[in-house]
């Protein structure tokens, strides 16, 4: 599947799994261990407009949590995947924090950033956590490219092992040191 298409279908997976969080759920603990819901929809949607921003040229606006997480999201991610569509911003070198980088790799990790973070709600809030499958597909090509075992420490846990006759999604979490049986 193409970056670009993948990250367009995980926004719009992403788009339903916020919609369905309801406010009484945003303390509720997820598989990001230092994180409830809201401050993971917080990072969520700052680091897709951030990350659009950025692949547009402009500069990282400022977000705060709103009382409509699912339309914040909803322009944020609109914003994002029309700078990612813009000819040429896969190939060019793209500062979206961490330092500049190949904009094929800044769309790779906003794509495996966004799809593991609806994952971790999804299981927050009792919502399915499976990925459409070309999502999970390419969000676990694009961490396995991107997640060496020297940016591990402080960012993911080791990796787990994913059950016998694991699907994508299944295998994604457990490459990112997430339970995906839990």
């Amino acid at each position: 599947m193409d970056l670009v298409d993948a990250l367009e279908q995980t926004f719009q997976h992403t788009q339903g799994v916020i919609g369905n969080v309801r406010p009484d759920q945003y303390d509720n603990a997820t598989p990001c261990s230092e994180w409830a819901v809201h401050d993971v929809l917080q990072h969520m949607i700052a680091v897709v407009a951030g990350m659009g921003a950025a692949a547009a040229g402009a500069d990282r606006p400022p977000f705060e949590l709103g009382p409509d997480p699912a339309g914040q999201f909803r322009e944020a991610s609109a914003t994002a995947i029309a700078a990612w569509r813009a000819p040429g911003v896969l190939d060019k070198i793209i500062d979206a924090g961490p330092g500049p980088m190949p904009g094929r790799v800044v769309a790779g990790i906003n794509l495996l950033d966004t799809a593991t973070h609806t994952w971790d709600l999804a299981k927050a809030t009792g919502q399915p956590t499976q990925l459409p499958a070309g999502v999970a597909e390419a969000a676990l090509d694009a961490s396995r490219s991107i997640i060496s075992p020297e940016i591990r420490p402080g960012r993911f846990a080791p990796e787990a092992s994913a059950p016998s006759g694991a699907g994508p999604t299944e295998q994604l979490v457990a490459y990112l040191g997430r339970n995906p049986s839990v």
